[in-house]
């Protein structure tokens, strides 16, 4: 087999497509006699509906429908256990009651010939509430039941601990914010309904709505071929969707909707705020004998939301006591959802600052206090690591970093007005998989065909997976084209968790080789080949050729061998299941940051950054490099910019839109470089990968907040870290 695509810095297949205007969005898909549709949002954060006067939107020209829960068909909201929906609790079933759970819930939706039209008529409509004072803090709001985790005594070992430590850390809810706004064209078609949507999981979308309706899977079909950014709000169906299909059918033609910047602030979900008490204890070199966790963290009053936020204080660190307790408080607020390095984020921010804090008490090093409490396997399992090579990631960063120019202590480097600080913090993320399958199919031109339905919201997909075929088949890059994004294609897990190559790409590595392997088996068995008789473990592919490897002159393309045999094609269907692991799997960085700060104004600019990652094989070093860069600058906006507020006296989030919720532009972008250690994780799954979207952001907020104390001598413990924060 040649390997001359994995591993070489290609650009995307699909660039050109992106970059021309060609590429169609989820609202950029033609369908005949389409109609539009706009939500009106409740203005109140809880309550009743007690009227809504529709006369004034249904009387304007073009306005076709106005629905809510008073003239909205019941529908079934079958139970679906194979979404991404909690597990407990019960999804908002729109339009089915009069109860308003948060501001900005849909209390009704205008359908017109024009957006302008129906824009107009949701203005017009005038819905009366009975309302109750909202609860939406966080603090001192009461908590649902915890879960726990606990190994030792952690209580007892932090008291009676030589050297102990108590903080509290905030984080702020965070929104997504990407470039394309969650949209949704639906047609019915008698009793089957196609949907083009923005979403991460045509397969999970294709299930709630089959489940919201009351239809089999076989009458939903899912098509998203392209997604302008997600992060992790397109992974699961949200309000929206089922309210473009039920307008589809209710006006009996297709209908298109696309949420505001303004709605996707309660349309969607985001990262929950987290309060975070960690207390913690060590001996005087820098030993961790316990950590004790509690966390509080908001969701929804009818969706108890929770994500993995215990992980990395279970395995980032060895020690012997460690005790969690994670509480989610339930606010009159929507849903959250998965945000880039879900849980792990707001984790490691608590935790790597909390060691910052550690080694500056204790005046050792930050890195040499983490190399002192490596672990040598998962301590929360017993299982030994497949691959850790974080004290290389330490080392790499270090010496390209220039760690050893760093003064050590805080406030120590000046450059006029600016004081200079420079910071760094470990990450982990676990390789997820989950079962996948791919079709692949050899043409007599010699060309493939790959398919999947997977989703591409950034991350290069369609790129990765056909270097990956191109490899497997032995053919040329441009004799490859990978097709995802529709539900009629083989099934593939969420496209989310840093899952998709080692699941998708394993199906897509499988299915070619039964491919390569059914060709090569076929070439061997026929006397009129150049190959009969070969062994087929000596036969090669490369260039769409099949040839002996001790001898590349004897052989044949893939179009003679088809021919010769009257096939018009060959055909396989890759796949992939995990099974168990004997190893405990993971990403794994280090990320260093240097920032300065002007010691009046306690303005905080990043200066540089560099991150170095223990992920695996990389598959696309381009598209590597694109997702760290990536990250880093998510990460700045953690760290220092974003931040979702809410007015609790009446539940209105006040900065929905991106003039006033910030998010970092390129002059807060500083330069950014990434390392990938070379090396493959053949435990992980068969093609090596670990895993890249997400371990690149964990690290980064600490790291930054750790510069910040190095610059300064203050230590800031709620994010986003602000100019108030620091004077």
């Amino acid at each position: 087999m040649s390997r001359r695509a994995v591993g070489a810095p290609l650009s995307r297949v699909d660039g050109r497509l992106k970059v021309t205007g060609q590429a169609k969005y989820a609202a950029d898909h033609p369908a005949d006699g389409v109609v539009h549709a706009v939500i009106v949002g409740s203005t109140v954060s809880r309550g009743r509906i007690t009227a809504v006067d529709t006369r004034a939107a249904s009387a304007l020209s073009g306005v076709l429908k106005v629905i809510s829960h008073r003239n909205a068909p019941r529908l079934a909201y079958h139970r679906n256990p194979s979404s991404n929906n909690p597990e407990t609790g019960e999804r908002l079933r729109v339009f089915q009651d009069d109860r308003v759970r948060f501001r900005g819930q849909p209390v009704a939706v205008v359908v017109a010939t024009t957006p302008e039209a129906a824009r107009h008529g949701a203005s017009l409509v005038v819905v009366r509430y009975d309302a109750e004072q909202p609860s939406t803090d966080l603090a001192g709001a009461p908590a649902s039941a915890p879960v726990t985790y606990a190994r030792g005594d952690a209580d007892l070992a932090v008291g009676s601990a030589a050297v102990r430590l108590e903080m509290t850390y905030r984080t702020a809810r965070n929104h997504h914010n990407a470039m394309e706004p969650h949209a949704t064209i639906a047609r019915w078609d008698g009793g089957r309904l196609t949907v083009w949507d923005k979403t991460q999981w045509v397969v999970g979308t294709q299930r709630e709505l089959a489940a919201v309706f009351g239809v089999e899977l076989s009458a939903v079909r899912v098509i998203s071929p392209f997604v302008g950014g997600a992060f992790g709000s397109g992974l699961r169906a949200w309000p929206h969707v089922t309210i473009a299909a039920l307008a589809a059918r209710m006006v009996g033609r297709p209908v298109k909707l696309v949420l505001t910047r303004g709605q996707l602030y309660s349309g969607t979900g985001y990262r929950p705020a987290y309060e975070y008490r960690l207390r913690l204890g060590s001996d005087r070199r820098g030993r961790l004998t316990a950590m004790v966790h509690d966390i509080r963290a908001e969701t929804s009053s009818y969706e108890d939301f929770r994500e993995n936020v215990l992980a990395a204080g279970q395995t980032l660190y060895s020690m012997p006591h460690v005790r969690q307790t994670y509480r989610t408080v339930p606010l009159d607020v929507n849903t959250p959802l998965y945000m880039r390095g879900p849980g792990h984020v707001t984790a490691a921010y608590v935790i790597e600052s909390a060691v910052d804090e550690l080694a500056h008490e204790l005046g050792i090093d930050p890195i040499e206090l983490r190399r002192r409490n490596e672990p040598a396997e998962d301590e929360s399992n017993g299982m030994p690591f497949s691959t850790r090579r974080l004290r290389e990631c330490y080392t790499v960063g270090a010496r390209e970093f220039g760690w050893e120019r760093r003064a050590p202590e805080p406030r120590s480097t000046r450059r006029g007005d600016w004081l200079i600080g420079m910071g760094m913090a470990a990450g982990a993320h676990g390789t997820v998989r989950n079962p996948a399958q791919a079709r692949v199919v050899l043409d007599a031109r010699g060309t493939a065909l790959v398919e999947a339905a997977t989703s591409d919201m950034g991350p290069g997909t369609y790129t990765s997976m056909t270097q990956i075929a191109a490899d497997a088949l032995g053919l040329a890059v441009r004799a490859v084209e990978f097709r995802l994004g529709d539900s009629g294609m083989p099934r593939t897990p969420a496209h989310g968790a840093s899952q998709t190559t080692a699941s998708v790409g394993s199906a897509v590595q499988d299915g070619c080789d039964k491919l390569r392997r059914q060709a090569i088996e076929l070439a061997v068995g026929d006397r009129r080949s150049p190959l009969h008789g070969v062994d087929a473990r000596h036969v090669t592919v490369s260039a769409g050729r099949l040839h002996v490897t001790a001898d590349p002159a004897r052989g044949e393309t893939y179009q003679r061998l088809l021919a010769r045999h009257g096939r018009a094609r060959l055909e396989t269907l890759g796949l992939f299941e995990p099974g168990e692991s004997r190893f405990s799997t993971a990403a794994y960085g280090a990320t260093f940051a240097e920032v300065a700060v002007d010691h009046r104004l306690g303005l905080v600019r990043v200066l540089r950054m560099l991150g170095v990652y223990d992920a695996g094989r990389i598959i696309s070093p381009k598209l590597a490099e694109s997702q760290a860069l990536g990250g880093m600058v998510g990460g700045i906006g953690a760290a220092l910019l974003e931040r979702t507020i809410t007015d609790h006296r009446d539940g209105m989030i006040v900065n929905a839109d991106l003039a006033s919720y910030l998010v970092p532009v390129n002059a807060d972008v500083p330069d950014l470089r990434a390392i990938f250690l070379e090396g493959a994780d053949p435990e992980a799954d068969p093609i090596g990968v670990k895993g890249l979207g997400e371990v690149v952001h964990i690290g980064v907020a600490p790291a930054i907040a750790n510069a910040v104390f190095h610059a300064t001598g203050r230590r800031v413990r709620e994010l986003p870290i602000t100019a108030e924060a620091l004077l």
